[in-house]
């Protein structure tokens, strides 16, 4: 992409108009993720997924969206970015017209891959687009700022405004809000935006992204499996399928001239543990999210806004962290900010384990305003000592610049699918065993008619033990990053 110096002229009102045009596409994924978290209870209550389906319906978007995010970067690169981001704007609106409309889990499923399919096009497109339209270096540097706080805004609104319209509509309606704004977008867009292609691009490599794809839902697949049903050949077939897969495409990354991964940015040990941050952080904050959502509604028995209500104080601190990263590393420096990002998280989630089946709130409050702490300092922090990790040890060029880039906001996705697919499998595996045997999850079990209040105790006690036991494995995985980070990394990290 074209870059300028920092005496180019100040952008006018049109390129600020455009960043608006962007910024509401960037609030719509960021809603999505948190409202959905929110609306599950509802979603279970009224087209009954297994335990399987539910998980899928949380993440197929995370993993369709992390399997094709650095394959559209190159899409992009080629074709045009507009092009891309405008195409993937209308799958995503789509995609939310038929989630609100669905009647099986098998419909939501595939609706949430069509929107994960949009969703893959949003953020890296829409981030290279507000770049583009600010040739002022300190214009873009506060245009990419504004970006990375309306998204973390995103979490912080989205299930306020998702508590009051499922206090008083059906759970699709927090979909088809997606729908006037995409609408606004593919209007404003071709007059407020303008094309953006990067000067050299490589081909598009067919293997690569099936090998990927299919590595990572087949082994997702016999995870969730194992989790629901417990071991079976077919399912150990699929698990075994999956690794070759991933096997396969990480061989194959090392011999082509143009790879969807460059796996050799991973000899660097400051790029690793930032983009292990990206990926751990993510992981933790989906399945607290989303087992939460559950625990506040379903074991507490809170309605939807007053759960709504509890998670704004953790949402308002990761807006506010998120804006004010750059300062916070100003004093502490780069080294210590990505160890507390950990050491934070780690803190907050450990929380989680002072909950019980009749109380609770206060320790869910505390614990998502500290982990949004390190939450807020890994959305702001990662991409950044990536890119500037890569480009320290040689004069690297924009394209690989532009790769570690694509890694890191990779990590995140693939990160936010595997926090439920991984914890949210542990939750579900220790529900299975530990539960009253009447159905898969705690919401069936709550909904089927005739059940004992002893029955609905037991379970409970079971979910809950599950969201123990996932919440210690995260808060554990995160102390233990933070602990290598502070030993291994050096003293000072490139700027």
């Amino acid at each position: 992409m074209t870059t300028t110096s920092s005496t180019a002229q100040p952008a006018g009102r049109k390129a600020w108009l455009g960043l608006l045009a962007v910024l509401a596409l960037v609030l719509l994924v960021a809603m999505d993720g948190s409202v959905l978290y929110l609306a599950m209870p509802r979603v279970t209550s009224s087209i009954l997924p297994t335990a399987e389906q539910a998980l899928w319906i949380l993440d197929i978007y995370g993993f369709v969206v992390g399997s094709l995010l650095i394959t559209f970067g190159n899409i992009g690169d080629r074709y045009g970015r507009l092009k891309l981001i405008m195409a993937g704007a209308t799958l995503f609106g789509a995609g939310s017209l038929g989630v609100a409309y669905s009647t099986t889990p098998e419909a939501m499923i595939a609706f949430r891959a069509l929107m994960g399919l949009g969703g893959a096009t949003l953020l890296p497109s829409g981030l290279a687009i507000v770049s583009a339209l600010f040739a002022d270096r300190r214009q873009r540097a506060q245009a990419i700022g504004i970006f990375a706080a309306t998204f973390a805004a995103g979490f912080a609104i989205g299930p306020v405004i998702g508590g009051l319209l499922l206090q008083r509509f059906d759970w699709g309606v927090v979909f088809l809000i997606n729908v006037p704004v995409v609408l606004a977008f593919l209007l404003a867009a071709p007059m407020l935006l303008r094309e953006v292609r990067a000067t050299r691009y490589g081909r598009i490599d067919m293997p690569s992204l099936l090998l990927s794809a299919t590595g990572i839902l087949l082994f997702t697949y016999s995870v969730k499996s194992a989790a629901a049903m417990g071991f079976t050949t077919p399912q150990l077939a699929m698990g075994l399928a999956g690794i070759v897969a991933l096997a396969l495409f990480v061989h194959r990354q090392m011999k082509i001239e143009f790879p969807l991964l460059d796996l050799s940015l991973f000899k660097d040990r400051v790029f690793s543990i930032a983009i292990l941050t990206g990926l751990l952080s993510l992981v933790v904050w989906s399945a607290a999210g989303y087992l939460s959502g559950i625990y506040l509604q379903s074991v507490l028995g809170l309605e939807v806004f007053t759960a709504a209500l509890l998670t704004l104080p953790g949402a308002v601190v990761l807006t506010l962290t998120c804006i004010g990263t750059s300062r916070i590393v100003e004093r502490i420096g780069r080294k210590a900010g990505l160890v507390a990002t950990h050491l934070l998280i780690s803190a907050g989630v450990s929380l989680l384990l002072l909950t019980t089946t009749e109380a609770g709130a206060i320790a869910f409050v505390a614990s998502a305003v500290i982990a949004s702490l390190g939450y807020g300092l890994s959305f702001s922090l990662v991409a950044e000592i990536a890119v500037s990790a890569v480009s320290a040890v040689s004069a690297v060029s924009p394209e690989r610049a532009g790769a570690a880039g694509s890694i890191a906001e990779t990590s995140n996705e693939i990160g936010n699918a595997l926090g439920i697919t991984l914890l949210g499998s542990l939750a579900a595996l220790v529900f299975r065993l530990s539960g009253p045997g009447v159905a898969g999850t705690l919401n069936e079990t709550l909904d089927r008619a005739g059940v004992t209040a002893e029955t609905v105790l037991q379970a409970k006690e079971a979910f809950l033990s599950g969201l123990h036991v996932a919440m210690g494995v995260g808060g554990l995985l995160t102390l233990l990053v933070g602990i290598v980070a502070w030993v291994w990394l050096p003293r000072k990290l490139p700027e």
